[in-house]
């Protein structure tokens, strides 16, 4: 196959979920400046405007649609959306997550449906919504948003490693279905970044310290490390790689117990 450059997103169209803030507007953002044009989803529709701008400022169109990953049938408005307004669905970014820190023995039954639920359910209903229009297209890409806990576990946050685990596995078993489609289906698991989710965690410099010294490259990642790895994905020069893990973590999950034995 010949490229004319490197992960040329031009004449395609992404969805991406929780996509008003965060590592989902930041993932956005790359794949407009890659060329794509964006379906930006999100629970709340008015925080999706200052997405839409930026996206529109670097020359490509954005969708925005309020999406609520837990409603079937808002997600399926959102697929309909995308193919309304751009006739095709080529890249799906399942973002949208959550989670709620509490020890196992005080979590309740509804705290434990959010944290699944979310996490978990939604990316397989919103593959499944997109999955129709990307068989017929013959090809599509569906890049699942996981974390470290995909494959490491931490204590005060059982349900939210249940779900990360499960997307795994739900990964690899939509891209051994749809394989044959043309479809791939990976996910993409970014290691501690800070993020709304955890700001709370970074607040405790101690706790950040510790962190880093297990981490290989010595700092938290930021939103533009997963630039690189989220075009690529999307992209055609990732045609052959489907039911991937892809750990964007500074070497986390090497299981270092600390960077270098000789820290001063």
């Amino acid at each position: 196959m010949e490229h004319d450059r490197l992960a040329d997103l031009s004449g395609k169209v992404a969805i991406v979920t929780g996509a008003a803030r965060g590592l989902g507007q930041s993932m956005a953002y790359a794949l407009a400046r890659a060329g794509a044009d964006l379906v930006i989803a999100d629970l709340g529709f008015d925080l999706l405007e200052n997405s839409r701008k930026e996206i529109e400022s670097m020359g490509r169109r954005a969708v925005p649609v309020k999406c609520d990953v837990n409603c079937l049938e808002e997600i399926r408005e959102m697929a309909d959306q995308s193919v309304s307004a751009y006739g095709r669905i080529d890249v799906l970014v399942n973002n949208a997550g959550c989670n709620i820190r509490k020890p196992a023995l005080e979590v309740t039954w509804d705290d434990w449906n959010k944290v699944v639920h979310t996490n978990l359910r939604s990316q397989f209903f919103c593959s499944q919504a997109v999955a129709p229009q990307m068989i017929s297209q013959g090809k599509g890409r569906i890049i699942n948003i996981g974390s470290a806990s995909c494959v490491f576990a931490y204590p005060d946050i059982t349900a939210y490693c249940a779900s990360r685990g499960g997307v795994l596995q739900q990964t690899k078993s939509l891209a051994a279905e749809w394989g044959p489609h043309g479809i791939t289906v990976n996910v993409l698991a970014p290691g501690w970044f800070k993020t709304e989710q955890t700001r709370a965690l970074y607040n405790d410099e101690t706790w950040v310290d510790y962190i880093c010294e297990r981490i290989p490259l010595r700092r938290i990642g930021t939103p533009p490390d997963l630039d690189g790895a989220v075009v690529f994905l999307a992209s055609d020069w990732s045609d052959y790689i489907t039911g991937q893990l892809f750990l964007i973590d500074g070497g986390f999950t090497t299981g270092t117990a600390r960077a270098s034995a000789n820290k001063k």
